[in-house]
Order: C-alpha cells, then sequence, then structure tokens
C-alpha cells in the first residue's frame, strides 16, 4: 500500500517538507533506495549515500539540506530510532490467513473468541481459551486449560504448556516456549554445590552415598503481561507452587532463558542469551544485556542497568549501573579493566629496578 509522504509525517508526528503529496510504498536504506521507496537517512552518516540511489523522498536528520540532496520531499525525524518504530509499522503488511484452518485440531471443549486465525498443524488442547483477534501460526501448541489473551500473534512453533497465561497482545516469536518445567532438582543428602556454596569452595568434597537427582516437579506456570513480546528459541520456565511472572510492556530477546519462581518486572529489556536463575526478583524498567546473567534467589531493583557480559552474584539496588564478572558499579569496572591492562607495564618497570 501506497502512502503519501504527508500522511507518513502525519503518523510519525513529524514535519513534512517538499512534494508533500509525492506516494512511496516501501522504505529503504539510501544506497539501494528506488523511486517510490522512502530513503531513511536519519544522521549525517547516511547522507553521501542518497546519491548513490534513486529516491525521491527520505526520511533525515534536523537541519539537513534536503534539497542539496536531491531529493523533492523529505521527513523530519529528530528522534530516529523512534520514527522507525512508526514507520515500519505503518508499512508492514498485514499477518496472512483467517479463520480456522481444516488441518489445525481444535478441541470442541476450547473457547475461541471472534476473528481468530488458527494455522495448520496446530493443537489447541481441552478447556483452552483464546481471545479474540489473536493469531496463531502452523505448529503450534497449546495445552489444555491455557488462556491466550485478545490479539496476541503467536509465531510457528510455540510451545504453551499447562498453567500459561498470556494477557493482551502478547507477541511470541517462533519457537517459544513457555511453562516448562523448570531446572529443579534435589539429593537426599546435601550435595556437592551445595557443600561448595555454603563454604565457599573450602569443604572437602567426596562421592555421595546417594547421587540420585529427585525432581521437584512444576505446578505453578507462567503468567505473562499485556504488550509483551519474546523473542525466538527464548524460554520462560514454569514456577514450582507460583507463576513464573513476566511483567506487561516487558520485552525479551532471543535465545533468553527466564527460569522457574522468576518475577520479572513492567517495561524491562533482557537481551539476546541473557539468563535469569531461579527465584530471582527483577524490577521495573530493569536492561540487562546480552550474554548478563543473574544467579537465583536474588534482587535487582528498579531502573538498574546491566551491562553486556554482567554476571550478577548479589543484589543489586536500585538505578545502578553494573558491568563485569562478578557485577561492580560501571565506573568501579571501567577503573579496573585499566588498571589491570596497566598492569604489564607496571611489572616490566619493576623487574628492570
Amino acid at each position: 500500500m501506497a502512502y503519501s509522504i504527508a500522511e507518513i509525517a502525519a503518523a510519525l508526528g513529524a514535519e513534512a517538507l517538499g512534494a508533500v503529496d509525492m506516494r512511496v510504498d516501501g522504505a529503504s536504506e539510501p544506497a539501494a533506495a528506488g523511486p517510490s521507496d522512502l530513503a531513511l537517512a536519519m544522521s549525517p552518516a547516511y547522507g553521501p549515500a542518497i546519491a548513490e540511489g534513486r529516491a525521491k523522498a527520505a526520511v533525515i536528520w534536523p537541519d539537513a539540506d534536503w534539497q542539496a540532496m536531491g531529493l523533492e520531499a523529505a521527513i523530519i525525524a529528530p528522534r530516529a530510532r523512534l520514527a522507525m518504530a512508526g514507520l515500519t509499522q505503518m508499512l508492514d503488511k498485514p499477518l496472512p490467513g483467517h479463520g480456522i484452518s481444516p488441518q489445525a485440531h481444535v478441541d470442541p471443549t476450547a473457547r475461541i473468541g471472534a476473528d481468530v486465525h488458527i494455522g495448520p498443524f496446530t493443537v489447541i488442547g481441552p478447556d483452552a481459551d483464546i481471545g479474540a483477534g489473536t493469531w496463531i501460526a502452523d505448529h503450534v501448541s497449546i495445552a489444555g486449560g491455557v488462556t491466550v489473551g485478545t490479539g496476541c500473534v503467536l509465531h510457528a512453533g510455540v510451545r504453551l504448556q499447562r498453567h500459561v497465561r498470556l494477557g493482551a497482545r502478547v507477541i511470541l516469536q517462533p519457537n517459544v516456549a513457555i511453562g516448562g518445567d523448570g531446572f529443579s532438582f534435589v539429593s537426599a543428602a546435601p550435595s556437592n554445590v551445595e557443600l561448595a556454596r555454603e563454604t565457599l569452595g573450602e569443604a572437602a568434597l567426596a562421592p555421595p552415598e546417594d547421587p540420585t537427582w529427585h525432581r521437584i516437579h512444576a505446578l505453578g506456570g507462567a503468567e505473562i503481561g499485556d504488550d509483551v513480546e519474546i523473542g525466538a528459541n527464548s524460554t520462560v520456565d514454569a514456577g514450582t507452587v507460583r507463576p513464573t511472572r513476566v511483567g506487561m510492556g516487558t520485552k525479551i530477546d532471543n535465545l533468553v532463558q527466564v527460569g522457574h519462581n522468576v518475577v520479572v518486572g513492567d517495561h524491562c529489556l533482557l537481551c539476546a542469551q541473557a539468563g535469569v536463575a531461579g527465584s530471582t526478583i527483577v524490577g521495573d524498567r530493569v536492561v540487562v544485556g546480552g550474554k548478563a546473567g543473574i544467579a537465583d534467589n536474588l534482587q535487582v531493583g528498579d531502573d538498574v542497568v546491566l551491562g553486556g557480559g554482567t554476571i550478577v552474584l548479589s543484589n543489586v539496588p536500585q538505578g545502578r549501573v553494573m558491568m563485569g564478572y562478578p557485577a561492580t558499579r560501571m565506573k568501579t569496572h571501567i577503573d579496573s579493566y585499566k588498571a589491570l591492562r596497566r598492569l604489564p607495564r607496571l611489572l616490566q618497570r619493576l623487574s628492570k629496578g
């Protein structure tokens, strides 16, 4: 579908300049843009590339000389990524399909709301409740008794186990698994890992008389709040006796693990390959960087930022910015890193006397 420059600018709350009646039907990087594309040149670094393409209109940074770039129309975007959010949403194509595929299996006791799409080879169990306007792709498994809110999007291969409840407008990317049993086992006598933790590695470790790991079953399920998005191949484990919870508006990247009994607050970001171990509480608006990890039974306060690769081994007060392993304040970590880099030179000087 084609939109005029004026329509796009109005949708973004931005300023339109030049031939605002011009219509475009797609977005492109400047060098690859064709005449019907809107080039995305939202910072000066992208300006020279406009001449390499054939775009007549572009989204540009404030104070850019769009006419000197040979453009006929422009949209001013003071906050580039915010403009990207609105523009991509506007230009994205609707999800395909409507209605229930004859190749899907929907239990007769399941409750299916109005305007729900269910793709082929999807299985919906007894007493499941699917909210109105929800779109479910192919090869999705929804266990009996699961609740899916209104306007959700479940992509191919999603697995919702028993005792799972999704809020409204939840988006699950391919192969998300929610409600699987957590990694929870116990031995008859204190295990070596328990002894190591209690004594900080000072205890003498030996083979136990009974090495059997006894399984602790997950009875609590998982609850996912409104407007949550979870990336491909990420997992949220079921709680042991109470639900694991992910708060409203939280966004979880690909390949993220949220352990059993964890509570993740509202409007958090969990980036790729991050992990939150069991029974930890993460506050509101927390950002967990890629490959960061949070140990079990901890509390991370509101508005904390954990840099990429950070490993949290103790509680973090609200508002802290943490880095490193073990996690320390960002400035402390940077100072320590600088000192470590200077150490070889210092040792060399000392050796020379």
